[in-house]
């Protein structure tokens, strides 16, 4: 806890000292050189700015002036604790502290804390200097809480019991990640989360009944983000205030079933190395406008606007936003699926490796009967990972000659994009003369695009209309 307990120290070479170039400024002195501005800043401001540093680098501070020692202690609490991997050495993050340096932080910290992490290393390691971290003057009035175990088996999380006292703070958390860990079912009356905005739940063994119990008492929410959920298989969501879902599931077991969502605008599913997906099933969610990336030829996945699940069989008319993953080989089976979204304004078509799964035999598209969205509100198309192979150009040249009110279409990934002679090769490739939509743009970048990075990094940024497009 060097950081936190430092004493003060003149600052070497560094001409004016804080408190002369302060006094210059209350007197008036009107060059505008010997003034220092950070001097004129309110303490309120500088105990925000320090509670956004790391751990340490908030201590730290202590030994700019006599002036900044006292700000330590009055600016929330940011606090990183993580604990060495056997054989990996020290964390990996600069920023976080050892136990016992966050030990002797919290003891001299007076509160409240803005933000606390903690992953602890197997099932009983720390359980006790956890439970009284949790129990803290310091950590009474938490806002943020990222709290889990990084296990010794990371498939059973159920042995991995969340400390009790924990959720000490929920009454004033603004956000909260839990991971590898079962959440007690014991803890479910007497939560109530009347702040919480944002919610990961991460590899946590949770029932039916608590999860049933946990989003009505979280009154504000407006983002939740669940991954590899064990312990029930069928995840029911009903809330008035969500606004956001991303859903993963690797094991292809669990059933996400939105059943009242009056303002969920959008569902995200961010894809790994695993290609097996629950089933997604939207009862009521009125307001829906962005959803994926889906993957067209693992028919187990289904989303439908309805009280039917059935493969697709009702269309969802108020998404405009979709994101699909395919190789290229599943032209007709990504058609099928664009029927049931006919007011799509904007498609993200991410390629991946062909692999034995695309040659499920999808139904051929049929083209006496038209996919309304081509027709009538289709404008934007991107191909991430655009290699120019045989099937994806087939696939590209599609919508080059289909989609009739586009406006821009975009290939990223693509070998050349900035060689005229090369481009000029793939527009005659993908017969750009000849497209449907006059009015259409090409754009060719040689950028390879990584979506489910970007997803994962944003997954809870619900500043922006579209979380698939990528500066």
């Amino acid at each position: 806890m060097e950081a936190a307990a430092a004493p003060a120290a003149p600052v070497a070479n560094q001409g004016e000292s804080h408190g002369t170039a302060a006094k210059t400024a209350r007197c008036g002195n009107s060059d505008e050189s010997a003034a220092d501005y950070i001097s004129r800043v309110p303490d309120a401001v500088l105990c925000t700015i320090i509670s956004l540093l790391p751990t340490k680098d908030g201590g730290r501070t202590q030994v700019f002036s006599r002036r900044w020692r006292p700000l330590w202690s009055a600016a929330p609490l940011n606090l990183e604790v993580r604990v060495p991997h056997p054989g990996r050495g020290v964390p990996i993050r600069t920023s976080s502290v050892f136990p016992d340096a966050a030990s002797e932080v919290i003891s001299k910290h007076p509160g409240p804390a803005r933000r606390f992490c903690f992953h602890g290393l197997c099932p009983g390691d720390l359980q006790d200097q956890a439970e009284s971290w949790f129990r803290s003057r310091a950590l009474a009035k938490l806002q943020e809480l990222d709290v889990g175990y990084t296990s010794c088996d990371e498939r059973n999380p159920g042995r991995n019991p969340l400390p009790p006292s924990a959720l000490r703070s929920a009454p004033t958390l603004l956000a909260a990640k839990i991971s590898s860990c079962v959440l007690p079912r014991e803890m479910v009356p007497s939560m109530g989360f009347d702040l919480l905005q944002r919610l990961s739940l991460i590899s946590v063994y949770i029932s039916a009944d608590v999860f049933r119990g946990l989003l009505p008492a979280c009154h504000a929410l407006e983002s939740l983000h669940m991954s590899n959920v064990l312990g029930t298989r069928c995840l029911h969501v009903r809330s008035p205030t969500l606004r956001s879902i991303c859903f993963r599931d690797t094991s292809g077991k669990v059933e996400l079933v939105i059943e009242d969502a009056p303002r969920l605008v959008r569902i995200l599913m961010p894809f790994g190395i695993r290609e097996n997906c629950g089933t997604i099933r939207v009862i009521c969610a009125p307001k829906l406008e962005i959803l994926g990336p889906l993957l067209p030829v693992i028919s187990k996945l289904r989303v439908s606007q309805g009280v039917s699940s059935a493969d697709l069989a009702n269309s969802m008319h108020t998404v405009k936003i979709l994101a699909l993953r395919c190789s290229g080989y599943e032209l007709d089976g990504v058609l099928n699926i664009l029927r049931r979204f006919p007011c799509l304004e904007k498609l993200y078509v991410i390629f991946h490796k062909h692999k034995e799964m695309d040659k499920k035999i999808e139904p051929q598209y049929d083209r006496l009967h038209p996919i309304e969205c081509l027709q009538t509100h289709l404008k934007t198309v991107v191909f991430e990972v655009f290699m120019s192979h045989d099937k994806q150009l087939e696939f590209a040249k599609f919508f080059v000659l289909n989609a009739k009110v586009l406006k821009n279409m975009e290939f990223e990934g693509i070998y050349g994009a900035k060689d005229s002679v090369s481009l000029a090769y793939q527009r005659t490739l993908l017969r750009v003369e000849n497209r449907a939509s006059r009015d259409a743009q090409f754009e060719f970048r040689s950028r390879h695009r990584n979506t489910a990075i970007h997803l994962h990094r944003h997954v809870h940024d619900l500043s922006v209309a579209d979380p698939f497009e990528q500066p």
